[in-house]
């Protein structure tokens, strides 16, 4: 068995199949884990989660911000914005379904692969990492949210998921701005300073950082023990300076290019 990692896919689906097709990918064999943001912005996001979830024995996904925000469109908790397109996903035949699948996925995933060098662990989120957290409280917390995400209050929760504060992460938190904090972490997060606020204004890369903020994963505390694996940052053009920390969003949906990497040895493959 092979492992992958792609970058955020976003709708790009005939550059999903084509990278499939490049490293000759076997459903059933390979595992395919997914950083996030499958669907808007880009043209097919209904093909790309009608593949994704047929593959679904193959395939590891972490929610990011898009797909948050179509279960929230699709559940009628905010309207759809001017530069979405999911209106094919919103109107089709299977969208309860594909909706429902969706839901039960989680916003962190870790796992152990045989790699070149030994037996290596993986943690995958969309986004970032709070500084404060270890590994297993990155993981409580994110199954704090999924626990509400897939339980009968979910639309109250996508309701409540959308705002920039709290911006910072304290234990004391508690009710919706805790798991609104967790949330924007997991899937929104670029620039924070060493006590973890965030700044969400400015999307740019590394040379752009405010004053006082470095990008999160100058701050993070999981590696070396564990290797990080995320996207949302397409600005990074793969590149954080920091080993064990992987940034695979490549910006297709710009025009840009759709990365995998094999967890096995690194290596990557783009389109």
């Amino acid at each position: 068995m092979t492992v992958y990692a792609i970058g955020d896919i976003q709708g790009c689906y005939k550059p999903l199949k084509k990278l499939l097709r490049k490293v000759k990918f076997r459903p059933g064999q390979d595992e395919l884990w997914c950083v996030g943001d499958l669907v808007n912005r880009g043209p097919k996001s209904l093909d790309t989660l009608r593949l994704l979830r047929d593959m679904d024995d193959s395939v590891e996904i972490v929610l990011g911000n898009h797909d948050l925000h179509y279960l929230a469109i699709f559940h009628e908790c905010i309207t759809a914005r001017n530069k979405d397109t999911l209106q094919k996903l919103l109107d089709a035949d299977d969208a309860d379904a594909l909706s429902e699948w969706l839901r039960t996925k989680p916003l962190a995933h870790h796992d152990s692969v045989e790699t070149t060098i030994g037996i290596q662990k993986y943690l995958m989120v969309h986004a970032g990492i709070a500084p404060q957290w270890t590994l297993q409280k990155t993981l409580d917390l994110a199954a704090e949210v999924e626990l509400v995400l897939q339980g009968d209050n979910f639309r109250k929760y996508l309701i409540k998921m959308y705002g920039d504060t709290p911006d910072c992460w304290s234990d004391d938190l508690s009710g919706w701005k805790r798991l609104r904090v967790i949330t924007n972490y997991l899937t929104r997060l670029r620039f924070c300073t060493a006590e973890g606020r965030m700044n969400f204004n400015i999307k740019e890369g590394l040379a752009y950082a405010p004053s006082g903020y470095r990008p999160w994963f100058d701050f993070e505390r999981i590696t070396p023990k564990t290797n990080i694996l995320f996207g949302h940052w397409a600005a990074l053009e793969g590149f954080t300076g920091r080993e064990q920390v992987y940034a695979l969003d490549t910006g297709c949906v710009w025009g840009r290019e759709l990365t995998m990497m094999r967890l096995e040895d690194q290596k990557l493959f783009s389109v």
